[in-house]
């Protein structure tokens, strides 16, 4: 006996078929080819733009015809995350799907229910006759890695002035606002030079944490991989002479890297108290960690023998800058209570050719903290001896309470929910429409979607009844606009 309804296996029969189609971030081309021909085959005219956005529109049902139209909005891509053992190759394989009871997961990877599943109910609302006024479904191409197709959306491409915005993961809440952001890219060098002799080269690993979404889950305080690999070899730099052949972490800007790793050598005389030191720091990080990281694991096994590394005055610069990076929640919103207003990721981390390479992305809903925290990490670069450079990034979505389709949602959503009152909020992570407004003056939004709970991480799932309220609440909301 399943544990959803058949409006939950009316969007789940799209979903499934999206989850056989790869659509890595920035590389769109076989989900767009796709929707456009579902646009052809249902009668629907689609168009895509330089970037290669998708917009199809929808005739309105008998009755709306002549309703103004709204947008149905979500983007293409997924994050490709997977375990350490996966060998899944998310450029050809499709996702492998697991039921189990109320949940949808994946076989050691991303769902990527953020966000096929906003295009799954899209499709299935055309699919299925429901009433509705003439639609433009709008999919984005590469949301997960830099909003760029939102940032590339021109006048004209959209002319809808209600926007449904299906990338929200609580069932039950509305989102008016959320967080703008920018990424850095800094560069440090670091002495490189032949490794002593008499040294031994180990590899030093840093796993098992639970990772997660860098504005949804910042302030669950979880462990960040590249800063415990940072922390672990900075208890070995007093004690003995480190040097760092290799230093690697995370895998986008994002995501609060799961894992992170070293090649170092070390003196051969010093090797057990290498290991007795990082023992020592596991025992104290799996205290430290336990409730937000309970997989956490450092451990420290021999490596075969490097000939360049760091030289000693190259190891303490990596690891006191990667040290000294901000990462977390730098400040909460003092006007919201539990809201983070300001972060950091620190999400990437390479030593390659004598240079550090460091990605991190910062959000906050103040644009001007966004600014300030920006300048913070481009300093602490330079301090460090580097460089640093910042995108553009995307504005904040200021929320609107007095909005008429804020006021309609709620208005539905109490009356199918028998009085229920859902939650109405504003959130740390971005989102397209502080975009799509900026592009779009006048246009009136509000975002909302199914439970999914560890996006952007290999334990990604969706909760699958709130599937089936969501597409009921979804249904009934467009009924109304005519």
């Amino acid at each position: 006996m399943t544990a959803y309804d058949a409006s939950t296996t009316t969007v789940l029969k799209w979903f499934e078929q999206l989850s056989a189609i790869p659509r890595k971030s920035g590389d769109e081309a076989a989900i767009r080819s796709w929707l456009i021909a579902w646009g052809a085959e249902h009668g629907c005219t689609a168009k895509t733009d330089e970037v290669g956005n998708v917009v199809i529109r929808v005739p309105g049902t008998a009755g709306y015809e002549s309703a103004p139209p709204a947008v149905i909005q979500g983007h293409m891509d997924m994050v490709c995350e997977k375990t350490k053992e996966s060998t899944h190759d998310f450029a050809t394989d499709p996702i492998q799907l697991v039921y189990d009871g109320e949940w949808l997961t994946a076989k050691d990877t991303t769902l990527g229910a953020d966000n096929g599943i906003a295009i799954a109910m899209a499709l299935a609302l055309v699919d299925g006759g429901f009433a509705h006024p003439p639609l433009e479904l709008l999919f984005t191409v590469d949301e997960e890695t830099g909003l760029t197709g939102a940032q590339a959306l021109q006048p004209g491409f959209i002319e809808g002035k209600t926007l449904l915005n299906l990338d929200s993961e609580d069932e039950g809440v509305f989102t008016v606002g959320c967080a703008g952001g920018r990424d850095t890219q800094s560069e440090v060098p670091v002495e490189m030079g032949p490794v002593p002799a008499g040294h031994a080269a180990v590899r030093l690993v840093a796993g098992g944490m639970s990772g997660g979404h860098s504005g949804v889950d910042i302030h669950e305080q979880r462990a960040n991989a590249l800063k415990v690999l940072a922390r672990a070899l900075g208890v070995l730099l007093p004690k003995t002479d480190v040097r760092i052949s290799e230093f690697v972490g995370g895998t986008a800007h994002n995501a609060i890297p799961r894992d992170a790793e070293a090649v170092l050598s070390v003196p051969a005389g010093d090797l057990d108290m290498a290991q007795a030191a990082i023992a020592d720091l596991d025992g104290v990080l799996k205290q430290e960690y336990a409730t937000t990281d309970p997989r956490l694991a450092l451990s420290l096994e021999l490596q075969d023998s490097v000939a360049e590394a760091t030289t000693a005055a190259g190891s303490q610069r990596l690891v006191d800058y990667v040290l000294a990076v901000p990462d977390g929640v730098w400040a909460y919103s003092p006007d919201i209570a539990g809201l983070v207003q300001t972060s950091n990721n620190l999400a990437k981390v390479a030593l390659t050719g004598g240079k550090v390479q460091v990605l991190t992305s910062q959000r906050s809903s103040s644009m001007p903290r966004l600014h300030l925290l920006t300048a913070t990490v481009e300093g602490v670069a330079r301090i460090a001896g580097g460089t640093a450079h910042s995108d553009e990034g995307y504005p904040s979505w200021a929320p609107d309470m007095d909005s008429a389709l804020l006021a309609r949602c709620v208005a539905t959503y109490k009356d199918l929910f028998d009085g229920k009152e859902p939650v109405v909020e504003i959130i740390h992570a971005g989102l397209e429409c502080g975009l799509i407004g900026d592009r779009y003056p006048g246009m009136d939004m509000i975002s909302f979607g199914p439970t999914i709970e560890n996006p952007h991480c290999p334990d990604e799932r969706l909760h699958l009844p709130s599937v089936g309220l969501v597409w009921k609440f979804l249904v009934k909301l467009l009924g109304t606009l005519r």
